[in-house]
């Protein structure tokens, strides 16, 4: 079965896809991997026990990006909770390691019953395909922005990008994203600015830390950690798998990665969910023509991700020494074909567009309540005024 799965693999890969994949693994990383760092800084982890986390995430996120999309031949991506880390970073002091690792197991344990029961899936089955789709469109909105904003803070470096992207686009439309990476990345060496020095090989060690189960750990860390990655990850992820089209089981996806987030929690793993801006890139025209072999890259942003989790410290260090505006830049320039399919496929029925560019408006907007994110109130705000003007237009006569 590996066997034939390898095959299938091989045959079905391209340098597109292995590069969104690359793409993909950069863009999850150097962007949300400081808030990793300091939500383990607060529970005053050693350097030992952040090289752990960074063990048991990357082993985690590989594994279930591997194994689901090799399972369902669709492209499924996950992540770790940047939103769980931000609630880490900021509630969680005062719980000691112990507390929070035993805070990791009961989300976990509560994301793999939401996943495997349905009751998630259902309730995310009555939000229509025009507002999931908003809610994707304002969630990567920012993404196209910062990669134009960009051009300000290293001009020469964005724009050589830009200009390789659109002439790719013209010529070679396959490879236009890693043409673009190549020519972002030897721009920056031409430039001095790549830091590559001190980087050494070095394999990560996983540190086993014991659970100690509280009422601190319950509602301090568990209870939010849960909400907050369901409500800020799950949902946006689940609204991306739908605006791409593929028929993805969601609930057993998401189950697994709580049995994922449940076997790797001792080790560091806080939270594993389905992606939403990581996956976009694995979903879209630019990771390979076919969209039957769309999965190949999300099983290749799988085996880049476990060679984070084993080479930690030197993959950190890899990612850091790409300047940020080349990640900014090649993040949108990767998410430009998704981010224009959403916009299409969330205006397209004329009766629902106020209320999906109302999702769009509110999740674009960065809004954040409660502790929970701008998409889940996206597509609440989204849900009202569908609601609203349906029933207007069912009492004016004029309802479908």
């Amino acid at each position: 079965m590996i066997r034939s799965a390898s095959v299938s693999l091989f045959r079905d890969s391209s340098v597109s896809s292995i590069a969104a994949g690359f793409v993909t693994v950069l863009v999850g990383f150097a962007s949300t991997a400081a808030i990793v760092f300091q939500a383990a800084q607060a529970l005053d982890a050693t350097p030992a026990q952040t090289a752990s986390w960074m063990w048991a995430l990357g082993i985690g996120m590989g594994a279930t990006c591997i194994a689901l999309s090799l399972r369902w031949k669709m492209p499924v991506v996950t992540a770790w909770s940047t939103p769980g880390a931000a609630v880490l970073a900021t509630s969680a002091a005062g719980v000691s390691m112990g507390e929070a690792v035993a805070g990791f197991l009961v989300s976990a344990l509560l994301i793999a019953i939401a996943g495997f029961s349905g009751i998630f899936e259902r309730m995310l089955g009555r939000i229509p395909l025009s507002l999931a789709s908003a809610m994707l469109a304002g969630v990567l909105l920012r993404f196209g922005i910062d990669a134009f904003a960009a051009i300000q803070a290293a001009p020469a470096l964005v724009l050589s990008m830009l200009a390789t992207w659109l002439l790719a686009r013209r010529w070679w439309p396959r490879y236009a994203v890693i043409a673009t990476l190549l020519a972002g990345i030897a721009a920056a060496a031409l430039a001095g600015q790549l830091h590559l020095a001190g980087l050494r090989l070095e394999l990560a060690q996983p540190v086993w830390t014991t659970p100690r189960l509280s009422l601190a750990s319950i509602l301090g860390v568990a209870l939010p950690l849960f909400v907050v990655t369901m409500a800020s990850q799950n949902v946006p992820g689940v609204a991306a798998i739908r605006a791409s089209g593929y028929p993805v089981p969601v609930s057993p996806a998401i189950g697994w990665t709580g049995v994922a987030s449940l076997l790797l929690a001792p080790f560091g793993a806080f939270a594993l969910n389905l992606a939403a801006i990581t996956a976009a890139i694995c979903m879209g025209p630019e990771a390979h023509a076919d969209p039957a072999r769309r999965y190949t890259a999300a099983v290749w942003a799988g085996l880049f991700y476990l060679l984070v989790g084993l080479f930690g410290a030197t993959v950190a260090g890899l990612f850091a020494a790409f300047p940020q505006a080349l990640v900014l830049a090649i993040a949108g320039i990767a998410l430009f074909g998704t981010l224009g399919n959403s916009l299409v496929a969330a205006l397209r029925e004329e009766d629902e567009r106020e209320a999906a560019l109302v999702t769009f408006l509110v999740t674009a907007s960065g809004l954040s309540l409660l502790g929970v994110g701008a998409a889940f109130w996206g597509l609440v705000a989204g849900v009202c005024v569908r609601l609203a003007l349906r029933r207007k237009r069912d009492d004016d006569g004029t309802g479908r």
